[in-house]
């Protein structure tokens, strides 16, 4: 650096702690030098959410909050603003992208126990970036106000109205009206553009403060800060940039390589991304044959759909599904194993985690699929199983065999 440019960087320190955080958080911040493939998708959801924001700005110079006009401010973008396609598809196809590298993520914390202690806050702290991404996804898909945007929003926001005692009076608030109407439409416009998003930036800055405060974990779950060098660097571990900068470097390249492949040849993904009947403007007067979330949704929506009602009333399957996402809160007290990492733990954690994920991406299907008496019977026995894997841990992870966990990382 030159005399001048060090100046500069001294008038900057002397007022805010740039260099400071450069080294807590990139250049002396020592990571575990064992990182795998499952390690490039916390930068890609960080990268992402970077994404969605810049295109939501410029969707946002042309889109109408107004029940009138909204359906027809995005055909506009779509047809006549230069590149508008492009930054809408980005859009879209980034929000499913989003909840990709989210659960891969989620289930890399799972395979490596990255919930376990000293890192349960991380842990809670990433739910609650999951809990406030479901939010702002919901709320963005109604805002194109096509068929299934309006009807999907009727039927999730009248499963607050089973509530007891105040469910009427809720869904009528968030509505802002009796119906999905205008009112509807600028509440969530406000909700997915300024006060989600606000919300996911401060999550996701605690989430990072968080981990480096405890240090990251690693494929064989060892604290890398119990063995340190005379200089108390630790001796498992790398400065985080440039070593796991560039390296993610790679993994950017591979998924845009995917990512751009989806935008420019199959933008619907056959009607995962954007349904067929979300290209017809809402109609009130018109319920689709099969009203269906999007992807992301799906396995929770099959719960719902799993659970009988009681007295002519769908609360029961309310209370499933929020306890389906409410019980990944209490994970870290739920493991009882005393290793962190699959790699060293039996065949029961195996084979456990095994059913999840199938269980999981079984109830993702049936949510997607019209329901039967079959295949709501499979989503009981796959709703079962998930919440198996949860209410089971304190009892199978105590008992499972375990293998001996090294003192050092291994390569």
């Amino acid at each position: 650096m030159t005399t001048k440019a060090m100046a500069f960087l001294g008038w900057i320190d002397a007022r805010f702690p740039l260099t400071k955080l450069w080294k807590e958080h990139l250049s002396e911040y020592y990571a575990p030098k064992n990182f795998n493939f499952w390690y490039f998708f916390g930068s890609l959801a960080l990268l992402v959410l970077v994404m969605q924001i810049l295109t939501g700005i410029f969707l946002t110079m042309n889109y109408k909050p107004d029940a009138e006009l909204a359906f027809g401010s995005v055909e506009y973008i779509m047809r006549d603003v230069d590149w508008g396609w492009f930054i809408r598809y980005m859009h879209s196809t980034g929000a499913s992208a989003f909840f990709v590298v989210v659960y891969l993520h989620m289930y890399r914390g799972l395979i490596y126990g990255s919930y376990q202690k000293p890192r349960e806050l991380i842990w809670i702290i990433g739910v609650f970036i999951y809990l406030a991404l479901m939010a702002e996804a919901f709320m963005g898909y109604l805002l194109p106000w096509g068929q299934m945007s309006y009807w999907g929003a009727q039927v999730i926001v009248n499963l607050f109205s089973t509530i007891p005692y105040i469910g009427n009076e809720l869904s009528v608030w968030i509505r802002g009206d009796f119906v999905i109407s205008d009112a509807t439409l600028n509440r969530f416009f406000a909700f997915h553009v300024i006060a989600v998003p606000l919300v996911l930036i401060m999550l996701v800055a605690a989430h990072i403060i968080a981990l480096h405060e405890v240090g990251s974990n690693n494929p064989d779950g060892v604290e890398i800060k119990k063995h340190k060098g005379p200089d108390g660097i630790p001796l498992d571990g790398i400065p985080f940039h440039p070593y796991y900068t560039v390296k993610d470097v790679v993994g950017v390249v591979v998924f845009f390589m995917i990512f751009f492949a989806v935008l420019f040849f199959s933008p619907e993904m056959h009607g995962f991304f954007l349904e067929a009947a979300n290209f017809e403007p809402a109609n009130p007067l018109k319920t689709p044959q099969h009203i269906a979330p999007l992807w992301y949704f799906t396995p929770f929506y099959a719960m719902l759909r799993a659970v009988p009602p009681m007295f002519n009333s769908q609360f029961p399957g309310v209370i499933v599904m929020g306890a389906a996402i409410v019980v990944l809160f209490f994970l870290p007290w739920l493991d009882r194993s005393p290793v962190k990492s699959i790699r060293y733990k039996g065949m029961i954690s195996k084979v456990a985690i095994a059913i999840l994920v199938v269980s999981f991406a079984v109830l993702a299907y049936l949510g997607m699929e019209p329901p039967s008496p079959v295949k709501t019977n499979i989503a009981r026995i796959a709703t079962v199983l998930y919440f198996a894997y949860f209410l089971l841990m304190p009892w199978y992870s105590k008992i499972d065999k375990t293998k001996p966990v090294p003192e050092r990382v291994t390569h």
